[in-house]
């Protein structure tokens, strides 16, 4: 069965156990839902560390130099060649855009010119891996396997994990987005967890959220491989565009995408909760400060399909279980 959003969360729910009956009803309504404290400082530490060790150690000499950019448009070049579609099951490093000058020379040290680390830290790197352990002594106060179950799963899989940095001064501008887009299952279910590891300001590029268009916004399009397997585009999606139940699209949706977005300032050890549907984005980082997130996606393995034209294909054992 298909995660529903309005599914009722388990009895007396406690912090441990996942979101409480507040909790649900506000990331039902908004879209999104900030929850402080999530990370203590040991465990904030501990994946800054790994962070920066993967981003001092890692080698330029086989690099393709890949740019990552899923923007949108004509003129917009989508990342898309082997070293990005090739990443799931691997840990690859994808740099700013901005972080070249006009003849393609690299203008910045390779630590502060990283746009993303991805897309399997939650297997292959043990601090970050450890976040999706139960048992282990660094696993976050609210379980992400908890998280999801209160939020209506019945059998959450993590499928992709990225660091993302917010380089100073190159930070590059995301526009309005919706994850499923990107990780789309019919019906749509990905939600997003996205922890702050360094503060996230308005001066150095945090999210902003267009509260309850995860209500009216439908997931209308896709980003897929290309038929025939070289390269990324935009598609129209042709399946389900909202989750089953909520009344999801039932309201009034002119306007849909206009109206104030809500920024997210958040300290580090801040967990955002982002809905498939919601529509956000960041702005540029111009400021001498950057700031190191890190999010995972999970979709529902029950009930849901999940097809080949997506981007970004399982390993051969199949997506995490959480």
């Amino acid at each position: 069965m298909a995660p529903s959003r309005t599914s009722p969360p388990p009895s007396n729910p406690s912090s441990k156990e996942g979101l409480s009956k507040e909790q649900l009803e506000q990331f039902e309504r908004d879209g999104y839902l900030l929850i402080p404290n999530a990370l203590d400082e040991a465990t904030v530490a501990s994946l800054l560390a790994e962070t920066h060790s993967m981003l001092d150690n890692f080698s330029l000499d086989d690099h393709p130099m890949t740019k990552f950019s899923t923007g949108e448009g004509e003129d917009v070049e989508h990342v898309g060649d082997d070293y990005f579609l090739t990443s799931g099951d691997k840990i690859r490093f994808f740099f700013e855009e901005d972080a070249f000058d006009k003849s393609g020379i690299l203008t910045k040290p390779k630590n502060l010119a990283i746009n993303k680390i991805g897309h399997s830290l939650h297997v292959l790197s043990p601090p970050f891996a450890s976040l999706l352990s139960p048992s282990s002594s660094s696993s976050p106060k609210h379980s992400p396997g908890a998280i999801a179950r209160s939020l209506g799963f019945q059998d959450p899989r993590c499928l992709q994990s990225m660091v993302i940095c917010k380089q100073p001064e190159i930070g590059g501008a995301v526009p309005p987005h919706q994850d499923s887009t990107f990780l789309y299952t019919d019906p749509p279910s990905a939600v997003g967890f996205w922890y702050a590891l360094e503060d996230a300001t308005l001066q150095n590029g945090c999210l902003s959220f267009l509260p309850g268009s995860n209500k009216t916004a439908e997931v209308g399009k896709r980003f897929v491989r290309k038929r025939g397997g070289e390269g990324t585009e935009f598609v129209g999606n042709e399946g389900r565009r909202f989750p089953v139940g909520g009344g999801y699209g039932e309201r009034e949706r002119e306007g849909v995408g206009e109206g104030s977005y809500v920024p997210g300032e958040v300290k580090a050890g801040t967990l955002v909760l982002i809905h498939g549907n919601l529509l956000h984005k960041s702005e540029r980082n111009t400021s001498g400060k950057g700031r190191i997130i890190y999010t995972f996606h999970v979709i529902e393995g029950e009930g849901c399909v999940y097809d080949g034209l997506n981007w970004l294909q399982p390993p051969k054992e199949g997506f995490t279980k959480i």
